[in-house]
């Protein structure tokens, strides 16, 4: 299976997204995509390019990280499923609304064309406030699936949810079915 693997922002959580991703490295064919955020900036969690080259490194090949690189992915029947991970509510909102301003949301768009899957593992501290609408309108979206998601601290975060990432792979080969795995909250 070909898989796409767009990484977003919520640096917080790239290090356990990686070792998922890692694991999925050892059985499956994977083309990384970077939001321009996590492709270029450095933050508390570490720097952009230390990210890139091991994003790069597991895959075996350069991260797509223009609009210009992620356009041809769909044309070119590139992925089977995409997955995006940590998946904003930032990437969510423009997903619901169908903007495509980045390297991830234009492989999405590009990928929908051929009415592939998309996976979204979420981590959005807005989840259950701004972004609650996006995800109810995703959520009925014919092609998008969910890896299953809850609050990740509902005391000092209640708005906050994130996916279970290990979860993942689960998903993925569900929505090669054309399946939802349930149930979605966690």
């Amino acid at each position: 299976m070909k898989l796409g693997f767009a990484f977003c922002g919520s640096f917080c959580n790239h290090n356990t997204v990686l070792d998922i991703y890692e694991q999925l490295a050892e059985k499956y064919e994977l083309f990384p995509i970077l939001s321009e955020n996590a492709a270029r900036s450095d933050t508390r969690f570490g720097k952009a390019e230390d990210f890139t080259e091991h994003v790069e490194r597991i895959a075996g090949r350069n991260a797509v990280k223009t609009i210009v690189e992620a356009e041809p992915l769909g044309p070119s029947n590139a992925m089977d499923v995409l997955v995006i991970a940590p998946c904003t509510g930032n990437t969510l909102a423009k997903l619901a609304a169908g903007v495509t301003d980045g390297p991830v949301t234009m492989a999405a768009k590009s990928h929908l064309r051929n009415g592939k899957p998309v996976v979204l593992a979420i981590a959005s501290n807005d989840g259950l406030s701004a972004s609650a609408g996006n995800i109810a309108a995703l959520l009925n979206r014919k092609h998008y699936y969910f890896v299953p998601f809850g609050q990740d601290n509902p005391v000092a975060k209640p708005t906050s949810l994130i996916a279970d990432f290990s979860k993942i792979e689960e998903t993925v080969l569900a929505a090669m079915e054309d399946r939802q795995i349930q149930p979605v909250l966690l």
